[in-house]
């Protein structure tokens, strides 16, 4: 048995340790997981959006800002993502945009300002920005990540090598799924309480139209009537929740002749589950919302 200095000793050796792990930073939590499926236990990931933020608009303190300085590696999703980033001082070395190797293929979107509960008012302008529900692109960033990993932490270079293969093959094993299981939703008009799913309309040959209802809360009279108007005009059967809705919302939209459906972009981690077993299990429930 140690005695009481040496137990000290061994703690305090412990510790330190753990301190010196590399830290990856990322803005979302698909990076958040790519990081971690990547680096394992050799590594601390470091995601500091609080549950119930955007990260999308989420705007960090000093304190995080700080903290997100030291990270060995910075992961960035580009498009426009995180939009505090382009205004806090980062080293540049150690950031990582992940979807620059497709920046060609970003999707321009309209300006469109509202309110988006503690986060404030802002607005969907520019570039669509949810990269990675296109699961091919998805793959193009872990892939990015891997790399900058390599690059910046060569004490992970081989764990990472070691790990990419199988994390890309999940997620074109998800890209697959999605290409299959949502052919029977081609050609209708689905509905979406929030301007998220560019990317996975086009992937997988959706038409999706947004509103602009703020997630998991009841819609008011106006935006009721509107969703009216949209059914009237599109003929739309189904409605995609952000979030989970109220049970009165669910009730409310089938009396509109709509199946409602939550298809989280998991840009925050999910209470349970992580990004492949809840995506599959949204795609699954999309799929059984067929006409």
């Amino acid at each position: 048995m140690l005695k009481p200095l040496a137990l000290s000793l061994a703690l305090l050796a412990g510790a330190a340790a753990a301190q010196e792990k590399p830290v990856v930073a990322a803005v979302n939590y698909p990076l958040a997981w790519m990081a971690e499926r990547l680096g394992g236990s050799a590594v601390d990931v470091m995601f500091p959006v609080p549950r119930g933020s955007d990260p999308s608009y989420w705007r960090p303190g000093l304190s995080d800002i700080a903290a997100i300085q030291q990270a060995d590696v910075i992961a960035l999703n580009g498009a426009g993502f995180a939009g505090w980033t382009t205004r806090a001082s980062l080293p540049r070395s150690r950031l990582v945009d992940t979807s620059a190797g497709f920046s060609d293929a970003y999707i321009a979107t309209e300006s469109v300002t509202h309110s988006h509960g503690a986060d404030g008012e802002h607005s969907h302008t520019g570039t669509a920005s949810y990269t990675w529900l296109d699961f091919a692109q998805a793959a193009r960033q872990a892939e990015a990540l891997a790399e900058a990993m390599q690059r910046r932490i060569p004490a992970v270079s081989d764990s990472v090598a070691e790990a990419l293969p199988k994390l890309v093959d999940d997620l074109e094993a998800l890209d697959a799924e999605a290409r299959d299981s949502l052919v029977a939703l081609q050609g209708t008009t689905i509905l979406a309480t929030h301007p998220r799913y560019q990317y996975l309309a086009r992937a997988y040959g959706l038409e999706i139209e947004a509103l602009e209802w703020e997630a998991g809360a009841m819609p008011d009279d106006d935006q009721w009537q509107a969703l009216v108007s949209r059914v009237e005009g599109t003929g739309a059967t189904l409605l995609i929740w952000e979030a989970a809705p109220p049970d009165a919302a669910v009730a409310r939209a089938a009396a509109l002749g709509l199946r409602s459906v939550v298809v989280a972009p998991l840009a925050t981690r999910p209470a349970e589950g992580d990004f492949l077993s809840v995506m599959r299990a949204q795609l699954s429930d999309l799929a059984s919302a067929t006409p």
